[in-house]
């Protein structure tokens, strides 16, 4: 079931080689109820046609926020980032542990935010969307309610299961 929103998440890939670590981000926003848009771009390789991406959603009035997914060297995510005044997560797929530096050190007045694993990549971005649509903090407050009942039902288990305490 696609619901529309009034905001919007743009999850922005590097290379289609992205998609698989796209798709969980997409799958849990998708769970959350956003409207998301999925787009490739490589600010290395096709720094116009990212740019030309940015004006397209730039000119959207629903609020916005951008994940990006790019491995190896992420100029993509600083990119978006000093283009756009939405949020942008950088969210890169796994790689050699070098290759997360280019996620971490941004230069100077760049400022995406990192999350690493795909499906609290959206999570945040629901969050962050939540602040302007009540709908998305609704549906983020059940499901709240709903991890907090897995947690509790879990620990009631353990214990009637007869895991002690030392």
């Amino acid at each position: 079931m696609t619901v529309r929103t009034p905001t919007l998440l743009v999850v922005l890939m590097g290379s289609p080689a992205d998609r698989e670590h796209a798709a969980a981000v997409v799958a849990m926003a998708e769970r959350l109820g956003l409207t998301v848009e999925q787009r490739v771009g490589s600010a290395h390789k096709t720094p116009r046609h990212v740019l030309s991406i940015i004006e397209q959603y730039e000119a959207d009035p629903r609020p916005t926020v951008w994940v990006t997914i790019a491995g190896r060297s992420n100029a993509l995510s600083a990119f978006v980032d000093a283009a756009v005044g939405a949020p942008v997560i950088a969210c890169p797929p796994p790689g050699p542990p070098d290759d997360l530096w280019s996620s971490v050190r941004m230069p100077a007045d760049v400022a995406p935010m990192l999350v690493l694993d795909p499906a609290n990549a959206a999570l945040a971005a629901a969050k962050i969307l939540a602040q302007h649509d009540p709908a998305i903090a609704e549906r983020l407050a059940h499901y709240r309610t709903a991890t907090f009942g897995r947690v509790v039902e879990a620990d009631r288990a353990g214990r009637a299961g007869g895991e002690k305490r030392d």
